[in-house]
């Protein structure tokens, strides 16, 4: 893992096409604005980390039960 130290205003490059600009920094955190390609993908950590537990949840369904509960979900319309 890489650590750098910027201040506001300054910037690193990932890559040819990617910019990090430090925005705003104080005791709440820091803001930054990235610059990148529209085909790159940025998603905060914690999105991420929900997405692949919603995924993981999902794989381990009982498809039986999945299939009983539709069945009871079509008899109540």
């Amino acid at each position: 893992m890489l650590i750098l130290r910027r201040k506001t205003g300054e910037s690193l490059i990932l890559g040819d096409d990617i910019k990090i600009t430090v925005v705003e920094s104080n005791s709440d955190g820091v803001r930054l604005a990235i610059d990148a390609p529209k085909e790159v993908s940025i998603l905060r950590e914690e999105l991420v980390e929900a997405m692949r537990a919603n995924q993981e949840a999902a794989a381990h369904v009982d498809k039986e039960k999945m299939e009983q509960f539709r069945g009871m979900l079509k008899e109540n319309k």
